[in-house]
């Protein structure tokens, strides 16, 4: 099973939703990090469960245990390896799965993948709950990028329908970015907010659930990380974001409306600024040309589905007796995960740029 990411920074996810424990190890860590332990739990606590009615009702404390490759609050080079207790399993509510996969999730797939070993309690190793791992890599990933001037944040842009004013491409603010990763749903325009509460409860009520899309930017890289073909900017971020349960859809800055724009339209003129960096007027390209970093704000948007676990009854098949069945998902489920999905694409984000710039050959020598 694939649950590793990386070549020089390189990262493994390992446990189920309703294992003992879940985790990551984390190889490759530049020596004399020091890593505040506040920032990681401001972190872990925006993607927690429970915290309104946007999310599952279950209650875990998501507080990381790190076993090794810390000493002193400093990363020592050796790997960096951290558990989390899982202390919430409610595993009979997954019972009938074993004969009835529920529609729109892995259930299936992984009874056909591993001739039906797979651990279903809670979605096994497919669950949602295995971001709480990657979301403390990516606090950790933060905390060295600052220290290179680099910020990462981002923001529910939309919720069923219901849109937050975008970033400004060509102008994103790193204060803005600071900002927004530190709330729980944070959106730039906050009137939007009850608006999507709004279209969440209203599916929460019919025992149903809503998507949307988180867009996210990062500042202060410099030109020149990437490379061209299959080892871009652009594929190192689109595999650690598809790592994300319930991701459907990736695009980069104009995304799919560029599609509709002539040549003339998306070209970003080029210009000076007062210090003689190249920069451009405008950031269709979100930052990313060849493959490779342009030095502008490197923006893209992440698209989520609906949550597949909902509690209308649905038409499945019975892979235990065969023919067809009915099924209700019983269990304590997102009626939107797209909130708490912002900080985990916050994460993913950075533990992509920092391996885009250790494969690049930049990380030590901005650190230096």
């Amino acid at each position: 099973m694939s649950s590793s990411f990386g070549r020089d920074i390189k990262l493994s996810i390992f446990g189920g939703s309703h294992t003992k424990a879940i985790g990551v190890n984390i190889d490759g860590l530049p020596a004399g990090e020091a890593i505040d332990w506040d920032q990681v739990l401001t972190q872990m606590a925006r993607r927690a469960p429970g915290q309104d009615k946007t999310a599952t009702t279950r209650k875990e404390p998501d507080l990381p245990q790190v076993l090794c490759g810390l000493l002193d609050g400093v990363t020592t080079g050796a790997p960096l390896c951290a558990m989390i207790e899982n202390t919430s399993q409610r595993s009979k509510d997954y019972e009938n799965l074993y004969a009835l996969p529920r529609p729109g999730h892995a259930d299936y797939t992984a009874w056909v993948k591993y001739g039906g070993h797979n651990d279903l309690r809670g979605g096994g190793h497919f669950s949602g709950r295995l971001t709480a791992p990657l979301v403390f890599a990516g606090a950790v990933a933060r905390q060295i990028l600052a220290r290179r001037g680099i910020v990462v944040g981002a923001h529910v842009a939309s919720i069923a329908g219901v849109e937050d004013t975008p970033f400004d491409l060509a102008a994103v603010s790193p204060a803005l970015l600071e900002s927004l990763s530190q709330q729980y749903f944070p959106v730039i325009d906050p009137a939007v907010k009850e608006k999507m509460y709004a279209q969440v409860e209203a599916a929460r009520l019919e025992a149903d659930s809503v998507g949307g899309v988180v867009e996210c930017a990062v500042t202060g890289l410099p030109a020149g990380a990437g490379s061209p073909m299959f080892d871009g900017a652009e594929n190192l971020i689109a595999q650690a974001v598809f790592g994300i349960p319930a991701v459907k859809g990736l695009e980069f800055g104009a995304g799919f409306a560029a599609a509709g724009m002539r040549g003339s339209q998306h070209n970003d003129p080029m210009f000076r600024d007062e210090d003689g960096r190249v920069k451009t007027r405008t950031n269709h390209a979100g930052g990313i040309l060849g493959g490779i970093t342009n030095g502008m704000p490197l923006v893209f948007r992440a698209a989520f589905k609906p949550t597949a676990s909902i509690g209308k009854e649905q038409d499945t098949v019975d892979l235990l007796h065969g023919g067809e069945g009915k099924l209700v998902v019983r269990g304590r489920h997102d009626p939107c995960i797209v909130p708490r999905a912002v900080p985990v694409v916050e994460a993913a984000a950075c533990v992509a740029v920092l391996e885009l710039l250790a494969e690049s050959g930049l990380l030590k020598r901005e650190g230096a």
